[in-house]
């Protein structure tokens, strides 16, 4: 055998060995398992002014199981968590200190009231407000000088400002066998996606239980964001791709949270400026398709409390928008002034409903008048 036919008879040895342990390569892969089906798409007519009907495709269903190895945790109750929290409000101590000193005075002259309307104007409270409350406080405060009878009167006084006849509960019951609907709005910053993520743990100490539904597709942290606070107290999280259509994924979410026999389903919406049409419009749009499944039972706008007069603002554009149902008052422990929950209830006509306290999991509180006020009066 020559040198040449030697090296063919070599070559060809060598390809079919290699073809021989491919093949065994290939039997050995692991086989993918197969995708979930994806749920049935639904249309919604696009708003925009060509008025094209648009196809809304929601990602695959997600997995409703616990992730394992995440320790599930119980959230701490609800009830009178305001009262445990109340030295966050040292902050606002302020307000109440400021009040007291100037009507337990001698004498409350002219000057004294001008200075109670500055107090109450700079505590953010609001113009009606404030002259509604000095006009009350001038009827009923002659004299001055008597610290105790001024502090009685004064809490009674803010009391009936704060109202403590609003409604403030969640409405987390559903009927006809779906879930409630509880959306959530606000603007960037304004600690919207930390909240629900709070407000998931305030409804499984409750004993609900909740599905999240990730319609902040703009933000992709988002979503990680309100998975891992899911995570924390097995609230699945039902999300679509990053720059989806978050219409398209508020739907599924309460899609999914009826046939898992959820009692609510939360909707984190995208953060938006109230200055931007195009967006406003999109979130009215989220929740009119949320409505394809039935009323949505809860629209809780989140508010920055240290954004003051300017939050208003914001609240009235978002009413406009959603029909908001409560508020949500965040970082109400640092800079903020306490007046602005008089303020923005008196704006809105709704309540404050719970208040942020600080940066823990389970500092998010049920709003309670009384607490507040005697917070507001602590020595």
């Amino acid at each position: 055998m020559d040198t040449l036919t030697l090296v063919v008879v070599i070559a060809v040895a060598s390809v079919a060995v290699l073809a021989v342990a491919g093949t065994t390569l290939l039997r050995r892969r692991p086989r993918k398992a197969p995708l979930p089906p994806l749920t049935e798409p639904t249309t919604e007519r696009d708003e925009t002014p060509s008025g094209d009907v648009k196809v809304l495709t929601p990602e695959a269903p997600a997995d409703l199981r616990a992730p394992p190895g995440v320790a599930v945790e119980q959230p701490e109750p609800t009830a009178g968590r305001l009262a445990r929290l109340r030295s966050r409000l040292a902050g606002q101590r302020s307000l109440g200190r400021g009040l007291l000193g100037l009507l337990s005075r001698d004498k409350l002259d002219e000057q004294t009231w001008e200075e109670v309307e500055e107090v109450l104007l700079g505590a953010d409270v609001g113009v009606g407000p404030t002259q509604d409350l000095v006009e009350r406080l001038r009827r009923r405060l002659t004299d001055g000088g008597d610290p105790e009878s001024a502090r009685s009167l004064l809490r009674e006084e803010l009391l009936a400002l704060v109202d403590p006849d609003l409604d403030r509960s969640l409405h987390t019951a559903g009927s006809d066998g779906r879930p409630a609907v509880v959306l959530v709005v606000g603007v960037n910053g304004t600690g919207k996606t930390t909240s629900v993520g709070k407000l998931a743990r305030v409804l499984v100490a409750d004993g609900r239980t909740v599905l999240l539904g990730a319609a902040d597709t703009f933000r992709a942290a988002a979503a990680d964001q309100l998975q891992t606070w899911g995570e924390r107290v097995g609230a699945p999280v039902v999300r679509g791709p990053e720059g989806g259509d978050p219409a398209s994924v508020a739907f599924d979410a309460v899609k999914q949270g009826a046939e898992g026999d959820y009692d609510v389903v939360l909707v984190d919406t995208a953060g938006r400026l109230q200055n931007k049409v195009g967006l406003m419009d999109e979130l009215g749009k989220v929740k009119r398709v949320v409505e394809k499944h039935g009323p949505v039972d809860e629209v809780l706008l989140v508010l920055d409390a240290t954004t003051g007069q300017n939050g208003l603002v914001q609240a009235r554009v978002f009413a406009e928008v959603v029909d908001v149902t409560g508020i949500v008052l965040t970082k109400l422990d640092g800079t903020a002034k306490g007046g602005i929950v008089v303020a923005v209830q008196r704006e809105l006509g709704v309540p404050v409903k719970l208040v942020g306290l600080g940066e823990g999991p389970d500092d998010l509180a049920p709003f309670e008048p009384e607490a507040f006020v005697d917070a507001l009066l602590a020595d």
